[in-house]
């Protein structure tokens, strides 16, 4: 059995999902949209020690929602949670959400989870007063959404730094010989480096899949400094301390074509995480909030061996990830 990359090598590589992204260059900022073209059951691992998320509680296992409408991720800190608020009004003009009881005289609910990295501290203008631009973004974003979309220096990842890099927007897929997707998007603005130290060779390199962040691999002979953390943006090696404003987070989405249950989507969430450990180093920091999002569009069913095929699934999520944050990176660096 083998696996290889979709043919977009994106998440939209998983049938039912579009993606748009929008920024404001002034502002050093941006946001991205994940659209599955139905609802699409979903749910989220949290692992960082500072989150900033919007309608995660909704995802639980055991909760009324169990599929959501559309999904955020976004710059500008607790101020880019409102781009789910532009969504969301357009979702609901369209009609589009839940509805306990549908009845025509009373508004549909869009669902509409969202997490949020911090870029205030970058070089962009963010004197915006009473009108941060998230809103308007995340309805720029939801009209653009689209099976191609940009990488690197783009959308969520438009104002992000991965350690002392800059960073980006970066997405990856996978598919296998009998039929299982996984994509997986990734807005970079990691406290940890994505590099080893003294190289440019990114930690995911073991997962890269021909050449899709430029290929490079450790030298000869490469010895590890437990306490080299190389370019994050801070250093215990060369006594750094974080610098103020130098505040982090990677956001990011797995999904799958295969039907699962809200508990097997968070199953998958909490596997993929991994895929952070993978790519970031020191990653889950007490000042990352780092957060993954699962998605399943239920474009095929695989009742046979349930318990296996999610790890399965969880496996293909945290590889594809890995390689998403060093394709976001490298694409933002060329």
């Amino acid at each position: 059995m083998t696996a290889r990359p979709g043919p977009f090598n994106l998440i939209t590589d998983v049938g039912g999902l579009k993606v748009g992204s929008a920024h404001d260059a002034g502002a050093m900022t941006g946001v991205t949209v994940i659209r599955p073209t139905a609802r699409a059951v979903a749910a989220v691992a949290v692992a960082g020690g500072g989150p900033g998320t919007r309608e995660t509680d909704a995802l639980g296992p055991d909760t009324l929602v169990d599929a959501i409408d559309a999904l955020v991720l976004s710059g500008g800190s607790v101020y880019g949670l409102a781009a789910a608020d532009g969504v969301t009004a357009a979702l609901g003009a369209a009609g589009e959400g839940f509805a306990l009881i549908p009845n025509s005289a009373v508004p549909r609910s869009p669902v509409v989870p969202a997490a949020i990295l911090y870029d205030l501290a970058n070089a962009g203008d963010k004197s915006w007063g009473e009108t941060p631009p998230y809103r308007a973004l995340g309805m720029d974003a939801l009209k653009k959404a689209d099976a191609h979309f940009a990488l690197g220096r783009a959308g969520a990842g438009y104002g992000a730094r991965a350690g002392m890099a800059p960073g980006g927007l970066g997405s990856a897929s996978v598919m296998t010989d009998d039929g299982l997707i996984v994509g997986a998007l990734a807005a970079v603005n990691s406290f940890g480096a994505v590099t080893m130290p003294g190289t440019d060779v990114y930690w995911a390199w073991p997962y890269e899949q021909a050449s899709e962040f430029g290929g490079k691999r450790p030298p000869h002979g490469f010895a590890l400094d437990l306490d080299d953390w190389g370019d994050a943006k801070a250093n215990p090696a060369t006594r750094g301390q974080p610098a103020a404003g130098r505040t982090n987070t990677t956001i990011a989405c797995v999904a799958t074509n295969v039907a699962l249950t809200p508990a097997e989507a968070q199953r998958v969430a909490k596997m993929a995480l991994s895929g952070i450990s993978r790519a970031v180093r020191p990653a889950f920091a007490p000042f990352d909030g780092d957060v993954v999002f699962c998605l399943s569009t239920a474009q095929i069913e695989r009742p046979e061996q349930r318990p296996f095929t999610i790890a399965r699934l969880g496996e293909l999520a945290a590889s594809s990830l890995a390689r998403a944050i060093a394709r976001g990176v490298h694409e933002a660096a060329i």
